[in-house]
């Protein structure tokens, strides 16, 4: 039997158009784009949830973060609840994880037999975070995230520079031992670039110094009512066109910095003779608004926060440099990896296979994908506002409703920037009515918002035990504060 092997390739915050094969034409990403070049890229690939935890607990187990209850980054995956890497390993694959991620627990393998590498943060929410020294608070949405920025050196940069090393020598000196005994091998190597701190490399950052376009598109006057309080309440409202040039310019570094990783990590596997025996998938767990529209960081659903990069190499069985417009979702993209590495699907999922589809652009799809947004009022950067936000694109249209905001629907083949909200125009009442009838018929947002405060009682006393208990983390990649630095002091001006 042919051994079928599985590369993983999952970056943190990475804006789908910022790549070379997704129009970008100023950032360097040779090895993203080669593998796009040699695979599938798909053009419409969509998060279940725009921010870190909820995004990645569901592309592990397939379900909407609504159904595993598992909605922000201070939320617990259910350990018996099976991942696609328990499924793997069932399938006799050895699923090993080197890098981030980023779940919130005891269990910090979710499926994985064996991890390296781990996170910077730890276990426990109010655990003590390692400190970033100068550049503390720049990876949230905080004003210190948009004004301490540019040339410089972060620990997430550093952290993907050792996971990096970490698994080059994996795949060369384990994976080989792992195909010769005949068992296939299902490794994600999880980066943390280009997730904020919007600081890189002085070398990558004068690579990209003037080079970087200013944001496409304003604040709108008819903008949103919840996307003009978060622009206030997160202090994004009075940042200069220098402060946004600089943060943009960093991010391209990083990107560039990522690609480079990302290329080192696909000679190993080519040197190791099992560049053609492996389906490599690249994504990402969100995007992030680079200023557009004057927003920052991930946390809607407009195309830059909730759309990611999604691209897959399996010589001989994906065709080459071809593209796909259909619809899917990293719920979905757990499923297909399972499906061609014949293992069996996960039970009870959200998630669909899309395996056919990526070998046949022909092959039956339905076009419709959801991702969600709910926060209690408890951590600091939600401004102390709880929101339950969901998102549905079916086809061209895009539908979002706002617990306490009026809903937005967008034509995306006439409107691609979003920039016309069509929910009032009684000659769309029809659409509206009928994507509204479709978003809302498993999902009650004035449910959900109960179940939080619910979630939250028993939360509360797991961060007080924390409090007083202080109890290890595991998997935990050090560092010192010192290593992160800015060449320049920031300006307010």
């Amino acid at each position: 039997m042919t051994i079928r092997n599985v590369l993983f390739l999952f970056s943190d915050q990475h804006n789908q158009k910022v790549a070379g094969c997704y129009g970008d034409t100023v950032v360097q990403t040779p090895n993203i784009d080669q593998l796009a070049c040699d695979g599938v890229r798909f053009d419409n690939a969509y998060c279940p949830s725009p921010i870190c935890v909820p995004s990645r607990m569901a592309s592990l187990t397939a379900r909407w973060p609504h159904r595993q209850e598992c909605w922000t980054n201070d939320e617990m995956l259910r350990s018996d609840l099976p991942t696609w890497l328990h499924a793997a390993g069932a399938a006799g694959c050895a699923p090993v994880l080197i890098g981030r991620l980023h779940a919130i627990g005891p269990d910090q393998m979710h499926g994985y037999a064996d991890r390296q590498g781990g996170d910077h943060s730890p276990n426990w929410q109010g655990a003590q975070r390692q400190s970033m020294g100068v550049l503390n608070e720049t990876n949230d949405p905080t004003p210190a995230s948009l004004q301490k920025t540019g040339p410089g050196y972060s620990a997430y940069q550093q952290k993907d520079v050792d996971i990096t090393k970490a698994a080059v020598d994996w795949l060369t000196h384990q994976a080989p031992a792992l195909n010769a005994d005949g068992k296939p091998f299902c490794l994600t190597v999880g980066l943390m670039l280009p997730h904020p701190p919007y600081v890189v490399d002085d070398a990558a950052y004068d690579l990209y110094a003037g080079k970087v376009p200013p944001p496409e598109l304003g604040p709108d006057a008819a903008d949103h009512g919840f996307h003009r309080w978060w622009r206030d309440n997160r202090g994004a409202t009075d940042l200069t066109p220098e402060q946004a040039d600089r943060a943009r310019t960093a991010y391209w570094g990083l990107v560039h910095r990522m690609d480079e990783m990302i290329g080192e990590v696909l000679k190993a596997l080519e040197a190791a003779g099992l560049m053609d025996n492996t389906l490599i998938i690249y994504a990402s767990d969100h995007g992030d608004h680079l200023g557009e529209r004057g927003l920052w960081w991930k946390h809607t659903f407009y195309e830059e926060s909730v759309k990611v990069p999604l691209i897959m190499r399996l010589p001989g069985v994906l065709p080459a440099g071809e593209s796909r417009d259909q619809v899917v979702n990293l719920v979905d993209l757990s499923q297909t990896m399972l499906e061609a590495m014949g293992a069996d699907q996960l039970p009870h999922a959200d998630g669909r296979s899309f395996w056919s589809l990526a070998q046949d652009a022909t092959a039956s799809w339905h076009n419709e994908t959801f991702s969600e947004y709910c926060t209690d009022a408890v951590p600091a950067w939600t401004g102390g506002r709880a929101v339950q936000q969901r998102m549905i694109r079916s086809d061209q249209w895009k539908l979002i409703i706002y617990n306490d905001e009026a809903p937005q629907l967008f034509d995306l083949n006439a409107d691609p920037s979003e920039r016309h909200n069509l929910a009032d125009d009684p000659e769309h009442r029809p659409t509206l009515d009928r994507l509204m009838a479709r978003l809302t018929q498993d999902w009650d947002p004035a449910a959900i918002a109960k179940r939080m405060l619910e979630r939250r009682v028993e939360k509360n006393i797991v961060l007080e035990w924390t409090r007083q208990t202080n109890p290890t983390s595991t998997h935990i990649w050090k560092f010192s504060p010192d290593i992160n630095r800015l060449r320049d002091e920031p300006s307010d001006s």
